[in-house]
Formats: C-alpha cells, sequence, structure tokens
C-alpha cells in the first residue's frame, strides 16, 4: 500500500476485493469504501468483511439507487 500511495502521488489509490479491504483495514491506511449491492441472493457465498480486527465505524458519503444495483460509498472512520 505504501508503494502504491508513493507512485499515486496526489491522485487516489484504488483496490478491489474484500479481503485486500480488510487487510488494509487492519493496517489503518483504508480511507474510503465502496459497497455495490445488487437485488439478488445466491443463498451461499463468502462474507465479505467476516473478519476484522475491531470495530469499524463507516460513514456515509454517497448513496446511488439504480434498479440493477445500488451504490454506496462509506468514509472510514478514525
Amino acid at each position: 500500500m505504501a508503494q502504491a500511495k508513493a507512485a499515486a502521488g496526489d491522485r487516489d489509490v484504488l483496490m478491489l476485493g474484500a479481503y485486500t479491504a480488510q487487510r488494509a483495514l487492519e493496517a489503518g491506511v483504508l480511507d474510503e469504501l465502496q459497497i455495490h449491492q445488487v437485488p439478488v441472493l445466491f443463498g451461499c457465498g463468502r462474507r465479505m468483511f467476516e473478519v476484522l480486527p475491531s470495530r469499524v465505524e463507516l460513514e456515509i458519503v454517497r448513496v446511488i439507487d439504480t434498479p440493477e444495483a445500488t451504490h454506496i460509498r462509506y468514509r472510514v472512520r478514525r
């Protein structure tokens, strides 16, 4: 993450995947989180944030609701 931030300079660093987000939350380097929720239930699967080091509080920054998905952007509270 440090290398990505150094390479990005003033620009944002984007990462994908729950595992990577969990590690970034654990390291205290994740500033924002965006979740795209689609209206489909599969009945099985993997929990996105099953293992976290502690309670993480989020603040809603933006919600975009469409018939295909709801896009929610959160800011990580510190």
